[in-house]
């Protein structure tokens, strides 16, 4: 049977952790709560691995630090400290004591400093939203948001677990994106990487041989020979040129009417626009189905999201439905006319405003606009793939017949 390692809490709160044998990972959960435990973390390991982790965590209890260890604090780690908090508090321990286990279970130094700043802040009489607004770097005004609501409610367990749920699918959804790049990004690297070295080492051979021979070059091989001397002798003017037009172009998109510009233009560009706007829309209704959800009026969540919101398109149309939305004129119908948001979504929400499940409808509109962008990521791939191959052969084909052009009026002059 496969090996887990877990890591669990008594309801004393003593943390405990080890390795067991089960057929899955909810027969590790089950047999977890048998035996009175709270499960924090239960993930398979093979055997050599997880002896290699339990010296991990033995060294990591004794104070030794990892030799690498970055500063930053990623949503992938803030969504695994939610839910772990969430279990904690839905089993009944105190949110200080909570904190204080979970200080205790943190691997890396930054996320124990953070944990225990938080801590201090509740010790000392803030409630936990109040303490996270400290940390306004780390934690986004909609997190905190949806922990003030969830004490508001009485309900912070459930709340942090359905804000879990949600990090982890905005994770799946960005995951999706990420993964399907990484084969084409390869591919056009390796590409440019093999026309960098037929410029720069090839072509230049080839021009000595013909200098030597006294063959002559046409003016398009001519014209070859100068652009691969060009970048021989000028390669650190041009890095420096290609790293001052990417300074450039991230500083135009700090500029508020600068990236409007950049937005607008890029959810025109075809298949990659409307990939765009399916992301935008799904992180929009996810997000606010999610506030909904716990508490927060509709018009409130407007203004949260206008923060996560990246497309300054989305944003502005997302800031006249809610002008129109605060006179009263309803949700639905000012979406329609910003002709920004997709309309099924738009005929999506009408329905549940009218049916009073919005929230519920959000969710749905969500899981759409997740399998969309799924589907047209596979779509785009599918062209680029074809596209990149064809252009590096096309490429590739035309300096060899340009090569070969002097070579066959060597081999006429000979015979």
């Amino acid at each position: 049977m496969p090996l887990f390692q877990y890591k669990a809490v008594s309801p004393a709160g003593e943390v405990q952790e080890g390795v067991l044998d089960a057929i899955s990972r909810d027969g590790v959960l089950a047999h977890l709560k048998t035996l009175g435990l709270i499960p924090i973390r239960a993930a398979e390991v093979g055997a050599q691995t997880a002896t290699t982790a339990a010296a991990i965590s033995a060294g990591a209890s004794s104070g030794t630090k990892p030799v690498f260890s970055s500063r930053h604090i990623g949503q992938d780690e803030l969504a695994v400290i939610t839910r772990e908090l969430a279990t904690l508090l839905k089993a009944g321990l105190p949110l200080d004591r909570s904190l204080e286990i979970l200080i205790n279970l943190a691997e890396r130094e930054r996320m124990r400093e953070l944990l225990s700043a938080i801590r201090n802040e509740v010790r000392g009489g803030s409630s936990l939203s109040k303490a996270l607004d400290v940390h306004r770097a780390v934690f986004s005004r909609f997190y905190i948001n949806m922990v003030k609501a969830g004490e508001a409610g009485g309900a912070l367990g459930g709340v942090l677990l359905r804000l879990s749920d949600y990090m982890e699918r905005a994770k799946e959804l960005r995951d999706t994106v990420v993964s399907s790049l990484i084969y084409p990004a390869i591919l056009l690297g390796g590409a440019l990487i093999s026309i960098l070295l037929i410029l720069l080492i090839v072509v230049p051979q080839f021009k000595q041989i013909f200098l030597q021979s006294g063959a002559a070059v046409s003016t398009a091989t001519a014209a070859l020979f100068a652009v691969s001397l060009f970048l021989r002798d000028n390669w650190q003017v041009i890095i420096a040129v290609v790293l001052a037009a990417v300074w450039l172009v991230s500083r135009s998109f700090q500029q508020p009417a600068s990236k409007a510009r950049w937005d607008r233009r890029m959810l025109g560009w075809g298949i990659v626009g409307r990939l765009i706007g399916r992301i935008e829309m799904a992180r929009f209704a996810r997000s606010l189905a999610t506030l909904l959800e716990n508490g927060v009026p509709l018009l409130s969540s407007m203004f949260i999201l206008k923060e996560t919101i990246n497309n300054a398109v989305f944003r502005n149309a997302l800031e006249f439905v809610a002008r129109e939305l605060k006179e009263g004129r309803g949700f639905a119908k000012p979406m329609l006319e910003t002709n920004v948001f997709p309309k099924l979504a738009v005929q999506m929400i009408s329905v549940g405003e009218e049916t009073g499940k919005l929230g519920e409808m959000l969710y749905q509109v969500a899981d759409v606009y997740d399998r969309e962008v799924a589907t047209l990521v596979k779509r785009a791939l599918a062209l680029m793939q074809p596209i990149l191959i064809i252009f590096l052969a096309l490429f590739i084909a035309g300096i060899m017949f340009l090569l070969l052009d002097p070579m066959l009026g060597m081999m006429d002059i000979k015979f």
